[in-house]
């Protein structure tokens, strides 16, 4: 791939990950004339390429696809002279100036980086789960909450996500059955309060998801259970099924680099998107354990970038 040559090219800025963070992050970085350089990571257009329909993003009223918004905001900011390659970042070298990117395919010289790497949603790892995502399957309630109004749900899990979303689902859902593997849940007492008190929701203890039962031409129609104490399994009828098991923020190669919490979120000197390494800042679900909505993710993306053109005019 002519690495040398490439090597030598330092880049204003480079952004790693392809979500609604690191797309508005460029969009901004080109329109201050940076010339980012961005890589799109093994997920090109994160999460919401997994999402059908997205009917919360402001600005379209009869809503858009997931892919079809991110393949909008690819080309926008390619039009304005951002760089976009198809590679991941295998490692990153911050010890020296300037920054070192190492990709899949090479490595990439950086003046600054904005890292915009996401989460993604645990998932039960059966082969219907993925068969049927975006098809009576989700990873999101606030995302999909509207499409299953009337129906009947499981949720997977048994944390304060799990009980947040199943409280969430019932403003739409007619029943909310929440499925945990153990015989009580790890939630905070008043989310299980709040969930127990509510009378759309009930719950089946000791289960696991084993099958996801439906096509993606007619949706969900029921799950297999299997008892974790007798092993039996049984059919259980729904239309629509919740994985609230948790996010796994993708930061795995900042490991040791950049500050992180116990469970991997990136930290940033908030409110702005400043890591512990000057030159480096953050923006999107990398940081954001809490809302994780692609509008929030796009805002913190402005950020970024905003922060990136300061930090570079003030070293000049």
């Amino acid at each position: 791939m002519g690495n040398d040559q490439q090597a030598e090219t330092v880049h204003d800025v480079v952004i790693l990950g392809s979500g609604p963070a690191g797309f508005t992050a460029a969009l901004y970085a080109s329109r201050a004339n940076l010339q980012p350089l961005l890589l799109e990571g093994n997920q090109p257009g994160g999460q919401l390429t997994i999402t059908t329909d997205v009917e919360n993003y402001p600005g379209f009223p009869e809503g858009i696809l997931g892919p079809e918004l991110m393949d909008d905001m690819r080309k926008q900011v390619r039009r304005f002279g951002t760089s976009c390659k198809f590679e991941a970042a295998t490692g990153v070298d911050f010890d020296s100036r300037p920054f070192r990117v190492t990709t899949d395919e090479g490595s990439y010289l950086a003046k600054t980086v904005i890292v915009a790497t996401g989460a993604s949603a645990k998932q039960l790892g059966i082969e219907s789960e993925s068969q049927l995502m975006g098809y009576g399957v989700s990873a999101c309630a606030t995302c999909d909450g509207f499409f299953v109004k009337g129906k009947e749900l499981v949720i997977v899990g048994g944390g304060d996500t799990a009980m947040e979303e199943a409280t969430y689902l019932t403003k739409f859902a007619t029943k909310v059955t929440v499925v945990h593997r153990r015989d009580e849940l790890r939630a905070s007492k008043i989310m299980q309060e709040r969930a127990f008190k509510n009378d759309k929701i009930a719950f089946e203890w000791n289960k696991t998801v084993v099958e996801i039962l439906g096509s993606r031409a007619d949706g969900v129609h029921g799950v297999v259970l299997r008892d974790e104490k007798t092993g039996e399994t049984s059919e259980f009828p729904c239309q629509g099924v919740f994985i609230a098991i948790g996010h796994q923020p993708n930061t795995e190669i900042f490991k040791d680099k950049l500050d992180m919490n116990e469970v991997g979120y990136l930290l940033a000197d908030e409110p702005s998107s400043r890591t512990n390494i000057e030159g480096v800042f953050a923006a999107g679900d990398v940081v954001d354990p809490t809302y994780r909505q692609a509008v929030t993710a796009a805002g913190m993306g402005c950020k970024a970038a905003i922060d990136a053109e300061r930090w570079l005019e003030a070293q000049d």
